[in-house]
């Protein structure tokens, strides 16, 4: 694991803990008018929380894809012009990650 990759693990580890520390009720919301024992629907701090890792995780990747991406896809086209075409194409599907994680978050707030 390089330097990057581990500064970035971390940094994201610790910005969940950070959340989840100075906003517990976000996660938990235990309102007494909320929280239905019944139907078990009483936690939707977790769908909220787990909306926003769904898309901010998707788009951090989605960047990171892109970037990489891109500037070697530059690269390429500076040396052959013809491949611009390809590239545009896998900077489309490296966009997609962020979709999916949209759709994905949009499918968690539907549930709650």
């Amino acid at each position: 694991m390089t330097k990057k990759n581990l500064s970035m693990l971390l940094f994201s580890s610790f910005l969940i803990y950070t959340v989840l520390l100075l906003f517990p009720d976000l996660l938990f919301a235990v309102a007494s008018d909320v929280v239905e024992t019944n139907t078990g629907k009483g936690q939707t701090g977790v769908g909220y929380m787990a909306a926003a890792l769904a898309v901010g995780i998707a788009c951090i990747a989605s960047s990171y894809a892109v970037a990489r991406i891109g500037s070697a896809g530059l690269g390429a086209m500076s040396e052959k012009p013809e491949l611009s075409g390809r590239a545009l194409i896998f900077l489309g599907l490296a966009e997609g990650i962020a979709i999916y994680g949209l759709i994905i978050a949009i499918m968690i707030l539907n549930m709650l």
